[in-house]
């Protein structure tokens, strides 16, 4: 939504057409160009004999549009700043739209060519007409803010919401808002003695005041109010039963506080997909009992009932069983039970994220690392002091039951270097560090030796010398 000349210079900031409200494709500036329309038929030429239509649409500030005569023949095309009619004086306003387009809107709004509100175009904006009409722009923030003191101070129960200056400077229009009759007189003569201008209050709705100060809506784009919705229908909470929404206003309300107006855009499609469905105080007649309506989702033709005794569990049917049941009902029969025709509904299978092109999973960072790193077991086995280990042998008790083999116990501990050199080595990690075998053995403690390992398969697990070996480990 812009035109060429808004790019960005070298360090990434915004250029600006520094139009001053009149750019070239009418869709980009601020405020003064809001709902631009694009001329599809100004490329065509009219037929031979025909005369061009002599009324133009012209914008003023916020999207305000009017239409005006050309009586002198002026060369007038879009985007021209042109001088009208105003009451008193005369206002400054661009061409936003020319030909026979103009027929279509005047049709639209039901205004003919004879009558009292369209006025006359004076002539092409001077740079005069310009200045002034600039220097006019300028005041309206500071007019906006000082009327709001203004306000306070008489104690109005009214909101002003945008000051809008004529193209000459002699008059003001104050829009305001408010829920109540305010009896503003006192209010226009402040205003008066302290602008010396010709002032006008105009009291707006909360979607025009919308309209008018513009935003972002939920949906992430511009207001339609503010770029191509023109007319404000009427919306109801109906409009959101219909469309199986929660009635909830902080969803369904839009940046005037009213329910939004993209409620209607899709309700008369609800409409015609809920001409098939039955009214939802329908009672189904079952075998087991009755049933009724619990909620619906209108594009894949579902349904939820429930029993009246049993109301904690709820049934998923088909609209096409619905349907069934209720021409049972209409020949006084009584259909099978809810339960049944659940198990014959196909429920659609959720489609998930697909590793299709060999990508990694979307959650890989989530799961925090579980995996030890060796070097950290060797730090542990390091910090284990050899006291500790032989003390917590010596807890353990060993089986008076158990058979015990002098002979191999004997040679453990006759001759230990020996046991050692026929010891298989073992993984690095398994292995005690060199520090720890060094280490003085206190006083009246044994001196531990590592056993061979052997298969324990057949072994019970109370074995007294399977310790020494568990503690090595």
């Amino acid at each position: 939504m812009a035109c060429g000349s808004c790019g960005t210079t070298e360090n990434g900031v915004p250029k600006g057409c520094k139009s001053n409200g009149n750019c070239g494709t009418g869709t980009c500036g601020s405020g003064s160009n809001k709902l631009a329309v694009f001329d599809w038929l100004s490329n065509m030429t009219l037929p031979s004999g025909q005369e061009r239509f002599n009324i133009f649409e012209v914008r003023f500030k916020n999207g305000r549009k009017h239409f005006y005569k050309n009586p002198d023949n002026l060369p007038i095309t879009m985007g021209d700043i042109v001088a009208t009619e105003g009451s008193p004086g005369h206002d400054i306003g661009t061409v936003s739209l020319a030909g026979e387009l103009v027929k279509v809107q005047m049709k639209k709004r039901k205004i003919t060519a004879d009558h009292e509100d369209v006025k006359k175009i004076y002539r092409k904006a001077s740079q005069r007409d310009i200045d002034i009409w600039q220097q006019a722009r300028a005041k309206e923030e500071e007019t906006q803010r000082r009327g709001r003191e203004i306000l306070g101070r008489l104690g109005l129960q009214m909101k002003l919401s945008d000051v809008e200056y004529q193209g000459d400077g002699n008059k003001a229009t104050f829009y305001y808002t408010a829920d109540t009759r305010v009896d503003f007189r006192q209010l226009i003569r402040d205003l008066a003695s302290a602008f010396s201008i010709r002032v006008e209050m105009k009291q707006v709705g909360a979607r025009q005041e919308a309209a008018r100060l513009g935003g972002v809506g939920s949906c992430g784009r511009e207001l339609c109010c503010s770029t191509w919705l023109t007319d404000f229908r009427k919306v109801t909470t109906s409009a959101a039963r219909y469309q199986q929404l929660s009635l909830n206003p902080l969803k369904l309300a839009g940046q005037c506080g009213k329910l939004k107006c993209c409620l209607n855009f899709e309700l008369e499609t609800y409409l015609d997909a809920l001409k098939t469905f039955p009214k939802q105080d329908v009672v189904l007649k079952t075998e087991k009992g009755d049933a009724v309506f619990v909620k619906m989702d209108i594009f894949k033709n579902h349904l939820w009932y429930t029993y009246k005794e049993e109301r904690f569990k709820w049934f998923r049917l088909t609209l096409d069983q619905v349907l069934e049941i209720i021409d049972l009902n209409k020949n006084n029969e009584k259909s099978i039970s809810l339960e049944e025709y659940e198990a014959d509904v196909e429920i659609p299978v959720k489609v998930d994220f697909e590793d299709a092109v060999g990508q990694d999973s979307l959650t890989r960072f989530d799961a925090p690392k579980t995996s030890k790193r060796k070097r950290n077991n060797r730090n542990r086995n390091k910090k284990k002091p050899v006291a500790a280990v032989a003390n917590n042998n010596n807890k353990q008790k060993p089986n008076p039951n158990q058979k015990r083999k002098p002979q191999a116990r004997k040679q453990s501990n006759n001759n230990p270097n020996k046991q050692n050199n026929q010891q298989k080595p073992k993984p690095q990690s398994r292995q005690k560090p060199k520090t720890q075998a060094k280490a003085k053995q206190p006083e009246g403690e044994v001196k531990k030796v590592n056993k061979p390992r052997r298969n324990n398969k057949n072994r019970k697990n109370n074995n007294p010398k399977n310790d020494n070996n568990s503690e090595n480990k």
